[in-house]
This record gives C-alpha cells, sequence and structure tokens, in this order.
C-alpha cells in the first residue's frame, strides 16, 4: 500500500476510536471516574490530530510523467572557425602520432 492509503487507513481507525469513546462517555456516565474519561477523550483527540499533522506532512503522490523524447540540440549553419582544423606544429594528427615523429 502506499503511504497516503496506509494515512488515510489509519484516520478512519482514530475516527472509529473517537466515536467509540464518545459512545463510552454517554453509556458510562457515573460508573467511570470523571478524570479517566477526560484523559481518554484527551488521549484520542491527541491522537486525532497527530494523525492529521502526518497526513498534512506527507509528500502529495508523485504525477506520472511522460516519457519525453531525446533534447534535440540546435546545431548553426555557419561555418566553424578553420583554425580549429589547421596544424599549428603543436597539433597531433589524430591516429598518426606526432609530426615529424616515426612509428616504431
Amino acid at each position: 500500500m502506499a503511504l497516503h492509503d496506509e494515512l488515510a487507513a489509519v484516520q478512519r481507525c482514530v475516527d472509529d476510536l473517537v466515536r467509540t469513546v464518545g459512545r463510552l462517555e454517554r453509556q458510562a456516565g457515573d460508573q467511570v471516574a470523571d478524570v479517566d474519561v477526560r484523559r481518554v477523550r484527551a488521549d484520542t483527540d491527541r491522537l486525532s490530530e497527530s494523525v492529521a499533522l502526518l497526513r498534512a506532512a506527507a509528500l502529495p503522490p508523485k504525477p506520472r510523467e511522460e516519457p519525453r523524447g531525446p533534447e534535440l540540440v540546435t546545431i548553426p549553419d555557419t561555418p566553424y572557425d578553420s583554425a580549429l582544423w589547421t596544424s599549428g606544429g603543436d597539433l597531433d594528427d589524430e591516429g598518426l602520432g606526432g609530426s615529424g615523429r616515426h612509428a616504431p
């Protein structure tokens, strides 16, 4: 289950607990000490608030991203600088070794 589904299930359980404690308060009346019932009511209220905070803090589910094609690169129509292709004596010819050197 996803996090949001789990948190929703916890929220439903806490809501059921709050309703049940409310019924207990009404039915028990004087049979249960007032302090104990108030403590249980405060605990259930605090639990309900804590779950609400968890749900608010949880990140929303990520939307599915559409697959994108490769990024296009624009190549300008202007000619390249010819100095890139001329050997000024300090460049090697690719695959041929340095100028003035001999293969073994």
